[in-house]
């Protein structure tokens, strides 16, 4: 059976999506602080295939520095912002995993209606729970920030 055609959003809608994707990478940055992160994105495009990419980068303070990949960084950045346009992509998680002693510690979002929402902490733990065959590395789970929406007032922006 043939799976069926992507359809290409839009300029407009794509160059809003990458405006939106400049703002949720700021924000989380700031969630995330400083340290050596790890945020991976998974989608489920409309054509039923999985795509994937990650964006390994340690957050340094005192000047603000954070070093990436280039290469990483480009693909990570065009999978989330086609996943914030939605137009392509049915469902994302974005999730970021911490270096922390004496076990890594991970959040995640979900991306919906154009913005990344924080999974609870059941959400997460099924996320991250490798099957029964595959070898993973234990992490902390822990509910994820709450990511400022700049069309939003703070104080309703917050995750209980």
């Amino acid at each position: 059976m043939r799976k069926p055609e992507l359809t290409r959003p839009d300029d407009a809608a794509t160059a809003v999506a990458m405006d939106r994707t400049v703002t949720v990478l700021a924000a989380l940055l700031l969630a995330l602080g400083e340290g050596s992160h790890q945020p991976n994105i998974v989608a489920e495009r409309t054509n039923d295939t999985i795509v994937t990419a990650e964006f390994p980068l340690a957050v340094e303070a005192a000047p603000l520095r954070v070093p990436h990949s280039e290469e990483e960084y480009l693909r990570f950045f065009a999978l989330l912002t086609f996943a914030l346009e939605y137009s392509t992509i049915r469902r994302a998680v974005l999730m970021a995993t911490t270096a922390d002693e004496p076990f890594p510690r991970a959040c995640g979002w979900t991306v919906r209606e154009g913005w990344l929402h924080p999974m609870d902490r059941r959400e997460l733990q099924e996320a991250v729970i490798p099957s029964p065959d595959i070898a993973a590395p234990l992490r902390l789970v822990y509910p994820a920030p709450a990511l400022h929406h700049p069309d939003e007032p703070a104080e309703e922006n917050t995750h209980e």
